[in-house]
């Protein structure tokens, strides 16, 4: 997994919700996209000061996963201690933050907590899924981005708290949504726009009802109003 494979993703993405092939870098994709999801951050590994990815950074040392198991006897000979600061000091000598932590997984590149997953970038605490770039706490889903907190969904874009959701844009606590954009607390809807708390929908736009014709008028300025602005 690296940044042309999470490019190749991105844009089959935005194939399936815009229509449109991706013109963005993945540093645009985060400041556009990703802005507020919670992503691995960039650190140092303290055995070998090689470049890593962690999921909690607070400690201040790392060690990736891989150095880790590396070294096969972690203890260390008993010595006398003299003070509570000596054990404190001991402690710190050992106690490195695991990074890159990936279980049961292939093809994942800058990311940490990932389980049974492939195909995964810049990602963490996701499961049982493929094809994610910059996702957080996602499962059971494939071809996500900028997503959070989400499950059993496919092509979508800040898909957030929420299930069952297709090709969709800015999905928020709703579930069975599907070609939709910018959509909150819905049920079993299909190509709406700027709806919220409704369900069983077609063709709505602000929770008001359009024609079909006149709805993907306004779905073609809206799109472009996303890409541009």
């Amino acid at each position: 997994m690296d940044d042309s494979k999470a490019l190749e993703i991105i844009n089959k993405i935005f194939n399936n919700v815009f229509e449109r092939d991706n013109t963005y870098s993945l540093e645009d994709i985060l400041e556009k996209f990703a802005f507020d999801i919670k992503l691995p951050k960039q650190v140092n590994d303290s055995t070998t000061n090689e470049i890593t990815w962690a999921d909690a950074i607070n400690s201040g040392r790392y060690i990736t996963s891989k150095n880790a198991e590396k070294k096969e006897d972690w203890m260390l000979k008993k010595r006398e201690i003299n003070n509570l600061q000596e054990l404190i000091d001991i402690w710190a000598s050992i106690n490195l933050t695991t990074t890159e932590r990936v279980f049961d997984s292939i093809n994942v590149a800058k990311s940490d907590t990932i389980y049974r997953s492939e195909n995964v970038y810049r990602s963490t605490d996701c499961s049982d899924s493929k094809n994610l770039v910059y996702c957080d706490t996602c499962l059971d889903s494939e071809y996500l981005l900028a997503s959070q907190r989400s499950n059993t969904s496919s092509f979508c874009i800040r898909c957030d708290d929420s299930k069952g959701c297709s090709n969709c844009y800015n999905v928020i606590y709703s579930a069975k949504v599907s070609n939709s954009l910018f959509i909150q607390d819905c049920y079993d809807i299909h190509e709406c726009m700027f709806c919220s708390h409704i369900s069983n929908k077609r063709y709505c736009i602000a929770n008001m009802q359009f024609e079909e014709e006149e709805y993907f008028e306004i779905k073609k300025l809206i799109i472009e109003w996303i890409l541009s602005s």
